[in-house]
């Protein structure tokens, strides 16, 4: 693998089929970075984190604790993709299940690196 450039800014996405749950999402069609926007060609990977950080760590019994760091809970966890785009860079995109604040309950999308140097 080659490096990777650090970006993690704000983007839109969007889907030919939208997912049928917000907050569960699959890999977007397309982004809109920077004014351009990226075809998605390929899912070269994908993961999820559902850890608890900061104050929120603790904040849990053990029991429900245990549950949440498999499946989430509201407000918590990230779901990242690796794709390559038409053209062959290849990005790491990923959601955040955060809430924007009460007004936004909704995550947020955002490129996180683009690694260059990949085949």
């Amino acid at each position: 693998m080659g490096k990777k450039r650090f970006i993690h800014e704000p983007v839109e996405v969007s889907w030919d089929v939208p997912p049928t749950a917000s907050k569960d999402p699959t890999a977007p069609d397309r982004f809109t970075w920077r004014g351009e926007t990226f075809h998605v060609r390929e899912v070269l990977s994908e993961w999820r984190s559902y850890a608890r950080r900061g104050r929120m760590a603790g904040n849990m019994r053990p029991e429900h604790a245990e549950r949440a760091s498999r499946m989430g809970s509201w407000g918590v966890g990230e779901y990242y993709f690796r794709v390559r785009t038409e053209g062959g860079r290849v990005f790491e995109v990923y959601y955040t299940r955060a809430p924007r604040g009460s007004d936004h309950p909704e995550g947020s999308w955002f490129v996180y690196t683009e690694l260059l140097g990949e085949p």
